[in-house]
């Protein structure tokens, strides 16, 4: 067949010379992959990097290397992409471990495949740097080494940086398209075993839209936040109405695990310039980003920016440090005596511990700081109430009643702390959706709370 005869092939099946060169690249890098995988061994612990720094070859690779692997674990913060080790058929070879469950191993998770490790995410570094929790080998993604030796963890150093100082071995899928992020976010390339140059797009996370009802939510939580304020806030329509209702204040600062899209905004407008910060003054503060192209692009770079693991930017004494430290969490379910859930659905699996509590509580002890649960009232279309007079059986509480101060929704705000059980149940009844308050009020008279 003549070059022309196989370029109309081509066309016919729909293959262009670009999609052919892609995946004659791709098919290279997950060779030398899986060749720089051999290091991992059967009974092996696996540390994978997080969020949308996932090494995306280096995952395929390690899911082609199960025929000749057992009793493999695999451990990560959530992650996104493919986990095809968590994947049903692959128990012989694989058992993932999860310190904070995403939408790509919930089900394992949830079916008894994978495991759910509930811990605040401060501790995870000296978990394992204590050897309480082994790593034998690191998967991660990096920048190119530059000049002095030095690769990027890019856009999510969080438990990763300390896995990689204490496994054995080390890989590295090197992607020129990592933005290199000052901080404590560095290896030297003499500390990795084996790199893997595969240059793609990162994984990116779309912006939720905002409802009506976040924006009444965003701005009761907004109302509580003044100038100079220190910002912990995560991802999802709430937040994204938080910093949208912000932009008439001054001076705020940032002090959190991670932010999206809505903290780049807020710095372009000049409202978010960490000025006011009287801790590691005129620097946003963080570990990882979840976002778009547009957010890693403002991360490159920036001296504006510094990543810190998490033992660092999620540890309640140091958060504590942060004048006027404002922390928003979410949640899934909250009782009318105060109790947080906002890891499982009843005794099914969501997410995990995350950094809630280690921000609730250093920002309770930060002067002049404000800890925040912030959730819509309802779910289901308004089916469901999500203050509750007990939790649903089976439900976990991350955030316990002597740890919340403030609990919004979009019916206004209730401020629990040092409050009784009786006061509590009123106030949180008073936020409820209007279509459960009846019943909520009689289920607090039956308990004898009103």
């Amino acid at each position: 067949m003549s070059v022309a005869e196989i370029d109309i092939e081509k066309q016919r099946a729909g293959v262009s010379d670009h999609q052919d060169r892609d995946k004659q690249r791709h098919d290279r890098a997950l060779a030398r992959a899986v060749d720089a995988l051999s290091c991992i061994k059967s009974g092996d612990t696996v540390f994978i990097g997080s969020g949308c720094a996932a090494p995306q070859i280096l995952v395929e690779a390690l899911a082609h290397r199960a025929p000749e692997l057992s009793d493999v674990e695999v451990i990560h913060i959530m992650t996104f992409g493919p986990a095809p080790y968590a994947q049903p058929g692959m128990e012989k070879h694989f058992r993932h471990n999860a310190f904070f469950t995403g939408g790509n191993v919930r089900e394992a998770v949830n079916s008894g495949r994978a495991d759910y490790t509930p811990i605040f995410l401060s501790e995870i570094p000296e978990l394992i740097r204590s050897g309480q929790k082994r790593v034998d080998v690191t998967l991660l993604q990096v920048t190119p080494a530059a000049t002095h030796g030095y690769c990027s963890l890019g856009i999510d150093c969080g438990a990763t940086l300390e896995a990689a100082r204490n496994s054995k071995y080390v890989i590295a899928e090197v992607n020129p398209q990592m933005p290199r992020v000052y901080g404590e976010n560095f290896l030297h390339k003499s500390h990795i075993t084996a790199m893997v140059e595969y240059e793609h797009a990162l994984y990116e996370l779309p912006p939720r839209q905002m409802s009506e009802v976040h924006m009444h939510i965003g701005q009761f939580v907004a109302d509580l936040i003044p100038n100079g304020a220190c910002l912990q806030l995560g991802i999802g329509g709430i937040p994204d109405a938080v910093l949208y209702n912000l932009r008439d204040k001054k001076d705020l600062g940032m002090h959190t695990e991670m932010f999206s899209d809505g903290a780049v905004e807020l710095v372009q407008e000049g409202v978010l310039n960490c000025r006011a910060k009287n801790y590691q003054k005129d620097k946003m503060i963080a570990s990882f980003v979840l976002g778009s192209k547009m957010l890693y692009d403002f991360v490159w770079s920036n001296p504006l920016v510094e990543f810190r693991p998490v033992n660092h930017t999620n540890d309640p004494f140091i958060i504590a440090q942060n004048d006027n430290m404002i922390a928003v969490n979410s949640a899934i379910e909250v009782d009318i005596t105060g109790q947080v859930c906002s890891d499982s659905i009843g005794r099914t699996i969501y997410s995990g511990f995350g950094g809630q509590v280690d921000f609730i509580r250093g920002a309770a002890h930060s002067k002049g700081g404000k800890p925040i649960i912030a959730l819509k009232s309802t779910s289901k279309n308004n089916t469901i109430s999500r203050i509750v007079s007990e939790l649903t059986p089976g439900a976990g509480v991350v955030t316990s009643r002597a740890d919340v101060h403030y609990v919004v929704t979009e019916f206004g705000v209730a401020y629990l702390h040092g409050k009784t059980l009786r006061e509590r149940a009123k106030a949180l009844i008073g936020i409820a959706h209007p279509a459960f308050r009846e019943q909520l009020t009689y289920d607090a008279k039956k308990y004898n709370l009103l």
